[in-house]
């Protein structure tokens, strides 16, 4: 009985405890919301809350879930400091080897193992969910750094003419390179495409020689590794000039199968560790790429292995094409940074390929590939100048954010914080990297998070630890007499897995065992706390809903304080509680909303009247009777005539005797006082009665009349001017002389124009004819026709002497 007794008591004190602090959330803190069971659930609920371990922390009745709030809420409820589990997250610097300071060419001999560009190396993060931990990178490219350069090269018949440029290279580029490093080594492959149809012709003649004509060309190949990496110029020049070109028959070439073998075969390659790697892909053709290879009848993907054998790619005819991605992958794995040789017609190809791919480069071939030197120099020198940071597949726990600090006091935060561009070699940049934790792994750790530069093998490898429990938890004493079945801890219980309550005091089976649900159901319904709270050791426990100000109560959960009619948005118009789903309005409000004032002010009209007389006041509105009446006071009536016109007929007959009135005006016009005034000026003013209309009308004469209608003291007066405003008549002589003097004025205007524009169209007919005249060329000889009437005779003696 005794027992029994206390469980009540116990569960009494829960309820209340609920209902206190329910309310005292209001404006509280948001801790108290995970309605946390133990320590740590208080301390992954945010930074920002705290747990309050002292045991006579806790009120009468007051749950666990209330030692869990803000730090600040929970001293000034008493909790001494000291009391307070606030665990914080820290970080150590596990290795942090300065970055090196090496110059090319100095006396002291490192190797590229002990060359130091990214620091630190190591960092271990205790992290506390929500609350960030921040710390530096540094990253400073080492000059004289080792490269090793791979030389993949397209030896399709269109390369002919490349070939013999190449067969130079390699002590040429291993000239230029000396410049840049003094570990330089270079290595040679080639590739065509693979050996099936519809790739290349299988008869066997063309597999033999592909090429047409003369030209000795060697078999089609997919990929061949020609020379493995070496520091011997004069090696590569030798076996590259060996080197015959093939043939096959479409356009796009199989690059993609060579790349990934490149990447994927590095002791065939013979690639170093922690140097610079670099893969130069030359060709004046497309690619072909996963999917392509179903034309051969090729359908399994690439399975991204090294299959060489005697430095040749064996499965061409088994494997398909890599997908981009694929390539991504490796090439990223194995710190490969690739420069697209390419001619100018497939610049845009392999430029939209250089965005896939990154840490890449693209550069223009000439024809012949004369420029593959200069080309090579200046991709690398590219890459060089842009640092990338990349992280392995992040743990679902974290969340990890960059910032960068370049040169030239340019920084970048989101995707622009993982890189810097436009640095030297020698330049020295920072990174700032945040790591969130957002929740507790499953497994109590975590893997750790790697970060690397784009195309480097060095490392910033973080260690990460969770802070998932207090440090009170150590502390904790098992089967405490204070806990049923639970490990006493941090100042109150934690329950072993099926128990729950205050003490441990109740099982899960218990809880969920018809006759105690029984009691948390109201009469004649099927649902457990209104589905509103949970059934515990058989008493409703409300649910705390996210916003504090709103909350269930009642013995089952079926009252609240927010579900109540609303208006304007309000819940009860914000003139009144909502208990219980109902509104309890303030003084002078009533509805179910509490949406009408009991105020009749708003409802009276100027005269004093509610509604005019014509309405009742209806939640402070005026609901008019009379359908022609309107407004808020009822004054308003659309289809009623004015006062002035009301008024006319009767003004009109006691000032002037006339008008529809005049037989009648002594019965009808006598219910207001008349006085006559001369002029309009005389007229009472606006605002000499509390009730005054001006008016203007026309009598049967179409004359103007002026009048005032006022009320005062509830009787009406009128003020009329004696004289109305007749209209004049229109002045005849006048008007017809305008008239013809108009018609008179019209017609000269009319022979003006037509005067002028004869004279302007005689002239110009007139230079017309000088101008003809002056052009015209006369014949001055004679007509052969005409003949004169007068003969011309000589006289044969005329002009001689006598006597001769």
């Amino acid at each position: 009985m005794t027992q029994v007794n206390f469980k009540l008591l116990v569960w009494a004190g829960l309820l209340n405890c609920f209902i206190v602090c329910g309310f005292a959330q209001q404006g509280g803190s948001n801790c108290i919301k995970v309605n946390a069971k133990s320590c740590a659930d208080c301390i992954q609920a945010g930074p920002n809350c705290g747990w309050c371990k002292n045991i006579t922390f806790l009120q009468e009745g007051e749950s666990t879930s209330a030692r869990c709030d803000d730090l600040e809420v929970l001293k000034s409820k008493g909790c001494p400091p000291d009391e307070i589990e606030n665990p914080r997250g820290s970080q150590q610097m596990l290795k942090n080897k300065e970055v090196t300071n090496r110059v090319k060419g100095s006396a002291e001999t490192l190797k590229a193992e002990n060359i130091t560009q990214i620091q630190p190396q190591q960092v271990s993060l205790k992290l506390r969910i929500g609350e960030p931990q921040t710390f530096s990178l540094k990253f400073k490219r080492a000059e004289d750094y080792p490269i090793d350069l791979y030389y993949l090269m397209d030896l399709s018949y269109s390369m002919k003419d490349d070939l013999e440029n190449v067969k130079s290279l390699g002590t040429s580029l291993m000239g230029k390179m000396k410049n840049i490093t003094s570990d330089f080594r270079i290595g040679f492959g080639s590739f065509v495409e693979k050996t099936v149809m519809p790739y290349i012709s299988t008869t066997p003649a063309k597999l033999k020689n592909p090429c047409t004509g003369d030209l000795n060309c060697t078999s089609p190949f997919s990929y061949k590794n020609v020379l493995k990496l070496t520091e011997n110029g004069t090696l590569f020049n030798k076996l590259v000039g060996k080197q015959h070109i093939s043939g096959n028959l479409d356009s796009p070439e199989g690059g993609f199968d060579a790349i990934m073998q490149v990447a994927v075969c590095g002791e065939k390659i013979g690639w170093r560790k922690d140097v610079t790697r670099l893969l130069v892909f030359s060709t004046d053709a497309g690619f072909h790429f996963a999917g392509d290879g179903k034309l051969g009848g090729i359908v399994l993907p690439n399975d991204g292995q090294c299959h060489l054998d005697n430095d040749m790619y064996t499965m061409s005819h088994y494997y398909d094409y890599p997908s981009i991605a694929h390539l991504v992958q490796k090439l990223s794995d194995n710190n490969i940074q690739i420069i697209f040789a390419v001619t100018q017609e497939f610049q845009p190809v392999y430029k939209e390929l250089k965005n896939l791919i990154p840490k890449s480069a693209v550069g223009t071939l000439s024809s012949n590939s004369s420029n593959v030197i200069q080309l090579i120099i200046d991709a690398y020198n590219s890459l060089s100048s842009e640092v990338i940071l990349e992280n392995n597949k992040l743990p679902k726990e974290v969340t990890i954010e960059y910032k960068s600090f370049c040169k030239n006091g340019v920084n970048g935060t989101g995707d622009e914080g993982r890189k810097c561009s436009n640095i030297s070699i020698g330049d020295e940049v920072k990174f700032e990297i945040k790591v969130t934790a957002h929740q507790c792994p499953e497994k109590g750790q975590s893997e750790p998070i790697r970060i690397k530069p784009l195309g480097f093998t060095e490392e910033v490898e973080i260690k990460l630890e969770f802070i998932c429990e207090c440090e009170c938890h150590n502390e904790g004493i098992p089967n405490s007499p204070l806990c049923h079945n639970g490990t006493f801890e941090c100042g109150a219980c934690r329950c072993k897995s099926g128990r729950i309550g205050k003490h441990c005091e109740c099982s899960m089976d218990e809880v969920n065992s018809e006759d105690m649900s029984g009691t948390c159901r109201p009469p004649n319904s099927t649902e457990i706390c209104s589905n509103n709270g949970e059934c515990i050791c058989g008493q409703c426990v409300c649910k705390i809903r996210e916003n504090p100000n709103e909350i269930y109560s009642g013995q089952f959960c079926h009252c609240d304080n927010f579900n109540c009619d609303r208006s304007d948005g309000l819940i009860c118009g914000g003139h009144g509680e909502c208990k219980c789903r109902e509104c309890e309005c303030w003084q002078n409000y009533t509805g179910s909303a509490c949406e009408c004032p009991l105020d009749t002010t708003p409802c009276r009209a100027a005269n004093g009247q509610i509604c005019n007389g014509r309405g009742t006041c209806e939640c402070g509105v005026c609901n008019c009777t009379d359908s022609k009446f309107q407004g808020p006071t009822c004054e308003l009536c659309q289809t009623c005539p004015g006062v002035c016109a009301e008024h006319k007929d009767c003004v009109q007959c006691r000032a002037f005797g006339k008008g529809e009135k005049k037989d009648k005006c002594d019965e009808e016009c006598s219910h207001f006082n008349m006085t006559l005034v001369d002029h309009r000026e005389k007229l009472p003013q606006p605002g000499d009665f509390d009730a005054q209309s001006h008016c203007k009308e026309k009598d049967i004469d179409d004359c103007w009349f002026y009048f005032t209608y006022s009320v005062e003291s509830k009787k009406a007066i009128v003020h009329v001017v004696k004289t109305p405003e007749c209209p004049t008549g229109p002045d005849i002589i006048p008007i017809v002389a305008g008239v013809v003097a108009g018609i008179v004025l019209i017609g000269l205007a009319l022979l003006l124009i037509w005067k002028l524009l004869m004279i302007i169209h005689d002239r110009r007919e007139f230079a017309k004819f000088e101008k003809e005249k002056m052009n015209a060329k006369w014949d001055a000889q004679e007509n052969p026709i005409y003949k004169s009437p007068i003969n011309n005779f000589k006289n044969p003696n005329y002009g001689r002497k006598a006597g001769l």
